[in-house]
């Protein structure tokens, strides 16, 4: 329901490889860490989202969206989901195209105010599962 395959394709592969990745630290056991570095290897540039701002798979960190001063394309989100809804609005304040909530990130409300807002989105799925089903 919150990621059909149209649209998981379509921001995979045409909406560009700039993807920030907020929560996104050097603890390499958190989902964030792996999923970040599939990502690279699909092509995608990462931008670190985390407080501590760290360098992460050679990229550079932020503390927040928006002291990214770069254009951002899709912004991939691995906060609880109480945080999410807030990611979800900075997204689409940022300019992105499109908003990913990860594997058991829902936000209902939030999938409405993006979608509304023009962007694509796609809520409880993983881009490093998907992309490979890609073919």
């Amino acid at each position: 329901m919150y990621g059909d395959p149209t649209t998981i394709r379509r921001i995979l592969t045409e909406l560009g490889d700039t993807w920030a990745v907020v929560g996104l630290s050097n603890n390499d056991q958190r989902a964030a860490h792996g999923v970040a570095e599939v990502l690279q290897r699909h092509g995608k540039r990462i931008v670190p989202v985390h407080p501590k701002a760290e360098t992460v798979h050679g990229e550079r960190g932020y503390p927040s969206l928006s002291a990214i001063p770069f254009p951002v394309d899709v912004v991939d989100v691995f906060v609880n989901s109480e945080l999410a809804g807030g990611m979800a609005d900075e997204s689409v304040a940022l300019g992105a195209k499109a908003v990913w909530f990860q594997l058991g990130v829902v936000d209902e409300t939030a999938w409405d105010r993006v979608r509304d807002a023009g962007l694509d989105m796609v809520m409880d799925r993983c881009p490093a599962i998907e992309l490979p089903r890609l073919g």
